[in-house]
């Protein structure tokens, strides 16, 4: 893996998918359909690859919610802890 000049990461959302990107990688998972956005990254461990997040939900307003990177990573036999190690922050694009 290339190194990237970057420390932010983006998280966003369209239709029934969140996309998490940093650098050339764009990692897509399925999400609730009931998911309107993502407000904001309130936690970002990185060794972890975890995030604790605010979203706007369709029925239940705005609720926090928690994302594990680690098992979409260890799934795409991408090297996790040298992924996530030059991340610094997390933020939510398309907002």
């Amino acid at each position: 893996m290339e190194k990237h000049k970057y420390d932010t990461a983006y998280l966003s959302n369209k239709d029934d998918f969140t996309t998490f990107s940093y650098g050339d990688y764009e990692l897509r998972f399925r999400t609730s359909k009931r998911l309107k956005k993502y407000l904001k990254v309130k936690e970002w461990d990185a060794p972890y690859g975890y995030m604790v997040v605010d979203c706007l939900h369709e029925t239940m307003g705005v609720v926090e919610d928690y994302i594990d990177l680690l098992p979409m990573l260890d799934n795409l036999f991408i090297d996790a802890p040298k992924f996530l190690q030059p991340i610094k922050k997390v933020e939510v694009k398309n907002a």
